[in-house]
């Protein structure tokens, strides 16, 4: 794969073959960070797990101490009072049945988040297909599928994270801007980190972290020493 100029002076700072501790990783991924924009962080963790069994899935959702960097945008499937609520709220976007078509067909997704009271969960599940690829589905276990729809709001648009595993057992979940520094970036990690040892399936057997790479958009990944972080 060929890499752009900035990119090959970037993987010069990285030793490939090295762990890093976590801060000096996140360090490392600020130094390296050369784009004219501010270049998100992600955190990339592989699992010892198999995400093809239920009562091995990875799953929930964790407010980050200095949020992501971003607001998130919210739409909220409601009706009546939770609506009015909603919107009082701050979501972005509130509606029912109505907004099923224009997601369907005119293939709308200007939105981050989604949040849905339990009566609206029989509507937005007409949209699974749709939504789940995308891993836009509300969620009980996120925290997204809830009565107090205030309270979900606000915890979105604070920095709220929802961190899963894909096919290959990774989570993937970003954890602040370049900008933040290392300081910060490493309160978000750490954060997140004890969120996903926490959630550690009773089924997963042997290592429960195989590995760990922080990188941000532009960026070569640096590895992050397992022994670091509490198993």
């Amino acid at each position: 794969m060929f890499r752009g100029k900035k990119y090959q002076e970037s993987a010069k700072l990285v030793e490939r073959s090295k762990l890093y501790d976590p801060e000096e990783a996140l360090d490392l991924v600020v130094k390296a960070s050369k784009a004219k924009f501010d270049e998100t962080v992600e955190v990339h963790v592989r699992l010892g797990v198999d995400s093809r069994h239920a009562d091995q899935q990875v799953r929930g959702a964790i407010v980050l101490p200095h949020g992501t960097g971003k607001t998130a945008r919210v739409l909220v499937f409601a009706k009546g009072e939770k609506a009015d609520e909603a919107q009082a709220a701050g979501a972005d976007f509130v509606g029912a049945e109505e907004l099923i078509p224009r997601i369907q067909n005119e293939n709308w997704f200007d939105y981050d988040v989604v949040v849905a009271t339990p009566d609206m969960m029989g509507v937005v599940g007409r949209l699974g297909k749709v939504l789940g690829p995308k891993g836009l589905m509300p969620s009980p276990k996120a925290g997204t599928v809830t009565m107090d729809v205030t309270k979900a709001i606000n915890e979105i648009k604070s920095g709220k994270v929802e961190y899963r595993l894909d096919k290959t057992n990774i989570i993937h979940c970003p954890v602040g801007k370049v900008s933040f520094g290392k300081a910060k970036l490493a309160d978000n990690f750490n954060a997140l980190l004890g969120a996903i040892i926490k959630a550690k399936p009773a089924a997963a057997k042997g290592q429960y972290i195989k590995s760990c790479v922080v990188a941000s958009t532009m960026g070569p990944g640096v590895k992050v020493n397992q022994a670091k972080l509490s198993d």
